[in-house]
């Protein structure tokens, strides 16, 4: 649900003031000063699945402190941590130092995923039962696993779990050394390109597995045309499967490149125009189940390293809703509330947690303003029991 001032025909009451234990819904004034609320959003927190937190093994870049306090600001109430640290988490005991931290320094819930393979080397299975009751479900992110029977194992004991598979899609034969996208500015540029062909072709083959294993199977920042239309058939076969994409893959195109450099190094690599706006149109159709920013931090000195050795990755918990809103809301693909689908309940609901009903809150906790028709109320959070407890989050959209 979306309560924005601009639309209280809607939605019945629009978004005041408040803080981190109350929020009035109203319009007015506190203590006699105005306030515009014309670009105030309340909405239920988002939740990523996809985000690189760095710890342990890589401080430097992140640590889950500042992630988590970057997830916060920019909406997020839950993220699902990936796996390529060091250790990897292949077990419970190299899972437990990022659980300690989690603990210690997270100021929003995290998840973290399980490797699906040692080291996620991509030969031998992680711990997988050991790690099951930890984890949101298993990832070698950063990493396609090459082989069939390795992967074929592996969603066997996940669905053997009730733990789904989420694939980072790359077949490492079809990489042929490159490093951005194999299209246009690649070649005009003097750039070794990564085909297509390199992503989609490893999901066929998972595909042809998920048939196979019954395993409930998500993909990974989806950025191809030929991945969107194998997902889409996929689904109408009836396949447990389930896709992602990220700001970046809507909102910028390889071209991207002339502009911001390496910052704009990725992988999977910014694609053509063409598969830019094959994924919003999957996004627009439910072809693609939720939005993930991949947020992946690193150092401007490994930035500045230049295309071929800067490591891939872009930051993206802090703007991902601004971004988004404004190429798939303000670009008439999407409305609102299948936005805060694709950014909160979807992705809640496919990691099993509950969905976020702002509405039932409010009819049963939120008082009347004295004097005020009813469609001003204020809701004291204190009052909300823990049975009942919601994620609020509260967004200037005009910053």
């Amino acid at each position: 649900m979306v309560a924005a001032a601009e639309n209280m025909q809607a939605f019945g009451w629009d978004l005041f003031s408040g803080n981190r234990d109350s929020v009035f819904l109203g319009s007015g004034s506190i203590a006699g000063d105005e306030l515009d609320i014309s670009s105030f959003v309340v909405l239920p927190g988002f939740v990523d699945v996809h985000v690189h937190l760095r710890e342990p093994g890589f401080s430097y870049k992140e640590t889950i402190s500042s992630g988590t306090l970057a997830a916060a600001h920019g909406g997020y109430s839950r993220v699902c941590a990936m796996p390529n640290l060091d250790p990897a988490p292949d077990s419970l005991q190299t899972l437990a130092p990022q659980l300690e931290r989690i603990r210690t320094d997270a100021v929003i819930d995290v998840t973290p995923y399980g490797a699906i393979t040692a080291h996620r080397g991509g030969r031998e299975l992680a711990d997988m039962e050991q790690l099951a009751p930890y984890v949101a479900g298993f990832s070698d992110d950063g990493s396609g696993v090459q082989d069939a029977d390795v992967m074929r194992a592996a969603m066997r004991k996940a669905a053997s779990l009730g733990k789904l598979i989420a694939a980072h899609c790359e077949d490492n034969t079809l990489l042929h050394g490159g490093y951005i996208h194999d299209g246009a500015y690649a070649r005009a540029h003097g750039h070794k390109g990564i085909s297509s062909e390199s992503e989609w072709r490893q999901l066929e083959r998972d595909l042809e597995l998920v048939r196979e294993t019954g395993c409930a199977y998500h993909m990974c920042h989806v950025s191809t045309k030929e991945s969107v239309a194998l997902i889409r058939r996929a689904k109408a076969q009836g396949l447990d499967v389930t896709c992602e994409t990220a700001p970046h893959y809507i909102a910028l195109n390889d071209e991207a490149l002339l502009k911001y450099g390496t910052l704009a190094k990725m992988n999977p690599p910014l694609r053509s125009e063409a598969d830019r706006q094959a994924t919003i149109a999957a996004v627009a159709d439910g072809t693609v189940d939720l939005l993930a920013t991949d947020h992946a931090p690193h150092t401007m000195e490994e930035k500045e390293l230049g295309f071929l050795d800067a490591p891939n990755g872009i930051i993206g918990l802090e703007c991902a809703y601004g971004v988004c809103h404004k190429v798939l809301v303000d670009g008439g693909f999407i409305s609102d509330e299948r936005l805060i689908e694709l950014m909160s309940t979807g992705p809640a609901e496919l990691m099993g947690h509950d969905k976020t009903d702002i509405t039932a809150v409010l009819d049963d906790y939120a008082d009347a303003v004295p004097g005020d028709d009813d469609t001003k109320r204020v809701l004291d959070l204190g009052r909300v029991p823990e049975s009942d407890q919601v994620d609020l989050v509260v967004l200037n959209t005009g910053e």
